[in-house]
């Protein structure tokens, strides 16, 4: 099997549509994005159940935030694995043990009455080895393409897709829950990881990474290169995280304040979401003049001033246009922030250096909710948001400064159409770690 590397000619406008010719890389997109689906239907579908079963919402909250802090804590150890032992090895067991986990979770949460202890330690277990999915796709796509423009827009589209799922999820569980109690929803999330998990892996794009020969080649890649760089999306992840978590409780308060249903605040976060999903396919179609690491503080800073001007809304229809604003350069932020991570590894680090992204925004959301909701008690509203949108920009501004030093990052060359051509016929097989993800 030849190395599914390719490249395009700077002639050529590269294009969404090219980057799904790649081959295998539609199959193993898709498959990725069934087994990323489930932690869109994860989260509420376990909230659901361990209320219905133990009857309290306190109990659920803390399950809940037992299951999300040990998986924000253990996805770099786990994008580590993947890293060192390439997908299949590492995430299969993963996928394996965390479906298993959440079907156990199911089980137990089906009828009233379940012991708390026994719910905790399943939603422990199953946020232990929760497949860190999202970084290794977003490696796949590094080791699949070769021209970052291709690559620009691939980021672009797996961010895209990504917030359609977290969208999505929460809709399929309420379909679920209608006709089935909400641990249907667990046992949904459960098959949806292992499904797609092992379809990822088994894709011809992915499966080679995993092969003695690739795995002693990424072992032996050396250290994580550029961290000084690495520092530069991190910070800027964590500040839209920071964003996310707190304006995700903003909205509720400012529905309460103004006398509006919960059903008003869905239509607020979808309004952020398709913001986000119109400014991540803008930023993946654009071909920009200015490198990502100098435009990504102006995205977060974009972000934060938007933000921070959505607390002068008068009503909710303007806070909707505002927050609807402020989601056009979520996507951006975060698409540029892995991009930058992926140039700034070495290729046995991608993973890790993807995680640590992915970290960053969940570590920033759980932040932001929580100081937001010590704040939104003792200040203005408006005020509220100009914190908010103020720390943002002052990640923004941080950000700013570690341009400089991102420049230890690899680059990553435009091959001439010929020299693709011959490296595709001198490309090792499969069986050669030549297709390695």
């Amino acid at each position: 099997m030849r190395n599914f590397r390719v490249s395009t000619p700077s002639s050529v406008r590269p294009s969404y549509a090219a980057v799904l010719r790649v081959p295998y890389a539609r199959r193993t997109f898709g498959a990725a994005a069934v087994g990323r689906l489930s932690y869109g239907t994860v989260s509420v579908s376990v909230l659901l159940s361990v209320t219905r079963a133990t009857g309290s919402y306190a109990v659920a909250g803390t399950v809940m935030a037992l299951f999300g802090a040990v998986t924000v804590l253990l996805s770099p150890l786990r994008a580590a694995l993947v890293d060192r032992y390439g997908p299949r090895r590492a995430l299969a067991p993963m996928a394996l043990l965390y479906a298993g986990s959440l079907a156990l979770l199911s089980v137990a949460s089906w009828h009233p009455g379940a012991p708390v202890p026994l719910l905790g330690a399943l939603a422990v277990a199953a946020g232990a080895f929760a497949p860190p999915l999202g970084p290794t796709m977003r490696a796949v796509w590094s080791e699949l393409l070769d021209d970052q423009r291709l690559l620009q827009r691939a980021y672009g589209l797996d961010g895209v897709v990504e917030e359609l799922l977290f969208v999505s999820g929460p809709l399929l569980v309420g379909v679920v829950v209608r006709w089935a109690p909400p641990a249907a929803g667990v046992a949904l999330s459960a098959l949806l990881v292992a499904a797609g998990t092992l379809a990822f892996v088994t894709s011809p794009a992915v499966a080679a990474g995993g092969r003695p020969e690739a795995v002693k080649k990424v072992r032996s890649a050396g250290r994580l290169r550029g961290a000084p760089g690495l520092m530069q999306p991190v910070l800027v992840a964590l500040g839209v995280g920071l964003a996310i978590g707190a304006l995700d409780l903003l909205i509720v308060a400012f529905a309460e304040h103004r006398g509006h249903g919960d059903d008003t605040v869905a239509w607020v976060l979808a309004a952020l979401s398709a913001g986000s999903a119109v400014g991540g396919l803008l930023n993946g179609a654009i071909d920009w003049r200015i490198g990502a690491r100098a435009r990504l503080p102006l995205f977060a800073g974009a972000l934060g001033l938007t933000l921070a001007g959505a607390g002068l809304a008068p009503g909710l229809g303007v806070l909707t246009a505002a927050v609807a604003c402020a989601g056009l350069f979520i996507a951006p932020a975060l698409t540029t922030s892995y991009l930058i991570a992926d140039e700034a590894a070495s290729p046995g680090f991608r993973t890790r250096a993807g995680a640590w992204v992915n970290t960053a925004v969940n570590a920033g959301g759980s932040g932001g909710s929580a100081a937001m909701g010590a704040l939104v008690g003792q200040l203005p509203l408006g005020v509220c948001f100009a914190v908010s949108g103020a720390v943002t920009v002052a990640a923004a501004v941080l950000a700013g400064g570690w341009a400089a030093t991102g420049s230890a990052g690899r680059p990553r060359p435009v091959r001439a159409p010929e020299a693709s051509r011959d490296a595709a016929d001198a490309a090792p097989s499969a069986g050669d770690g030549g297709a390695g993800g």
